[in-house]
């Protein structure tokens, strides 16, 4: 039934860019969050009134996290392939696409985690302080627990917006979904692939958003 609808559609090859779709948003939103995390910390708590606060640290990171946040990120892929070839050793494949996702995603994450923060009551904040907890135990114990669910749907936007990331990088052949609607249906005019292609992108999306909006639910005390 499969063959007579997209007669152009390889099910063994499609089956394997699934994969590697899933195999890149997967990695990537692991060190997203890890490095989203670290930055939005550092921009919250860094900030006017923060625990840390600092206007010099401050303007830096967010700096640093506005710069990458503008670069479109084709142009960013471009601009890391010198580090990317050094750094994994080829500018294609998979693996290849990891620290352009990565570096493209972690700023964007990070200021979400920066509003989930800001989110949390300053009064517990005030509380613990009160009680001598240290800046780590109110990292640990207050910060990021109160700001779960935020973080949590911080996660699933982010992860949505990898699945579109790792399309793009398909293009100068990273492997995915993308790589095998461009070269296997766009180039060889098989619209039928890039149609396929684009319904497992939509239904991966479908998946991550039903996930996190479970977990995100869940985990909400409202």
């Amino acid at each position: 039934m499969l063959k007579e609808l997209f007669p152009n559609v390889v099910l063994e090859d499609l089956i394997v860019a699934t994969g590697e779709t899933f195999y890149m948003t997967l990695l990537a939103l692991v060190g997203t969050v890890i490095f989203g995390v670290l930055l939005g910390l550092l921009l919250y708590l860094t900030s006017n009134g923060g625990l840390w606060q600092n206007k010099g640290v401050n303007l830096i990171v967010a700096s640093v996290v506005n710069i990458f946040r503008a670069i479109p990120f084709i142009v960013l892929i471009l601009l890391l392939i010198p580090f990317t070839k050094m750094l994994i050793g080829t500018i294609r494949g998979p693996n290849a696409a990891l620290p352009a996702l990565i570096i493209g995603s972690a700023p964007f994450y990070a200021r979400l985690v920066e509003i989930g923060l800001r989110e949390v009551n300053k009064g517990v904040i005030e509380a613990a302080q009160s009680m001598g907890a240290k800046t780590k135990t109110i990292i640990f114990k207050v910060l990021l627990p109160e700001s779960m669910p935020a973080l949590v749907s911080g996660i699933t936007v982010t992860a949505i917006a990898l699945i579109g990331y790792t399309a793009v990088a398909g293009v100068i052949g990273a492997g995915g979904l993308g790589d095998f609607a461009y070269f296997h249906g766009f180039m060889r005019r098989d619209f039928d692939v890039v149609f396929v292609c684009t319904v497992l992108i939509v239904i991966i999306v479908f998946i991550f958003q039903f996930i996190g909006d479970f977990i995100t639910n869940k985990m909400d005390k409202r």
